[in-house]
């Protein structure tokens, strides 16, 4: 299991618009020096929904941001244990 986790002032208010796919979140995520991946794409999820309440708990992100991330998360979540 891999996490690195860093703090930076790299913000963009507008990709809470952008953000459409799981590549999107992992790209916020990115920002902020946090590299998710445990080779369980269940588990990878589960850490990126962590991180991101973390992120907006700090005041990291917007409120766009947060409930976009979380919204698409939880879909990518809800699709695997679907199949």
């Amino acid at each position: 299991m891999l996490i690195v986790y860093f703090l930076t002032n790299d913000c963009y208010n507008d990709i809470g618009d952008k953000m459409k796919t799981i590549f999107d979140v992992q790209q916020l995520l990115k920002r902020f020096g946090s590299f998710i991946y445990t080779g369980n794409r269940q588990a990878d999820l589960e850490l990126m929904e962590d991180e991101i309440k973390e992120l907006y708990q700090l005041q990291f992100i917007e409120i766009k941001e947060y409930q976009m991330a979380i919204v698409l998360l939880r879909q990518e979540t809800r699709k695997l244990r679907e199949s």
